[in-house]
């Protein structure tokens, strides 16, 4: 069982951490803003749901597989960054086709969980921050390090969700006042898609 005081201070830590601009909270941001609220939310289910993956895999190892496998390492990010390309792809697309009388169809609650969760899998820089940050809140004489490493994994993704659900909520509030706008909905979606270029190139870029 983690200490309370060290649990506090990794949840204000988790929390400043969520609001660092980084590759998954652009990616809420994008996504909210071109999507709406729904979309937003849904999608930081899904980055939640990754984490889960990325706390799983360093209680049980395959953290350090990912760290120690050049091979690994290369083939996660750059599936990772290929994703986000055929992102940007249809966002710029959308951008190209829609108008104040034909709007894409919105996406199923299912799809864009698949994209959350796909978005953070992916990113191996993930696992390794994990592998990094959650041994130093952990202590071998307060029980298991598993199970302290599931709890600090369940707080960072409390932290995540309150986070990423305000920014949510905030850049859908801005989309949705100008949803009507057939100019400003074309700028967002290419706003969008710049920003899914971008994370995809610090992502194939990222070195371990």
């Amino acid at each position: 069982m983690v200490d309370a005081h060290v649990m506090l201070t990794f949840f204000i830590t988790s929390v400043i951490l969520a609001l660092s601009p980084g590759p998954d909270n652009l990616f809420v941001l994008a996504q909210s803003a071109q999507n709406g609220r729904r979309a937003g939310l849904f999608v930081t289910l899904g980055l939640a749901t990754g984490l889960t993956g990325h706390t799983l895999a360093v209680a049980s190892g395959l953290a350090a597989v990912v760290r120690s496998s050049m091979l690994v390492f290369t083939l996660l990010k750059y599936t990772g960054a290929a994703y986000l390309l055929y992102l940007a792809w249809q966002a710029f697309r959308v951008a190209a086709t829609s108008s104040a009388q034909e709007l894409a169809p919105a996406l199923s609650p299912v799809h864009l969980y698949r994209r959350g969760i796909v978005m953070n899998i992916t990113n191996p820089k993930v696992s390794l921050f994990f592998m990094a940050f959650l041994p130093q809140f952990a202590d071998s004489h307060l029980g298991s390090m598993t199970a302290q490493f599931f709890q600090l994994g369940t707080i960072f993704i409390v932290a995540t969700l309150l986070v990423f659900g305000l920014i949510t909520l905030l850049a859908g509030e801005v989309g949705e006042r100008f949803r009507n706008s057939t100019f400003v909905q074309q700028l967002v979606n290419r706003i969008a898609a710049l920003l899914f270029i971008g994370i995809a190139c610090k992502l194939a870029f990222a070195k371990r």
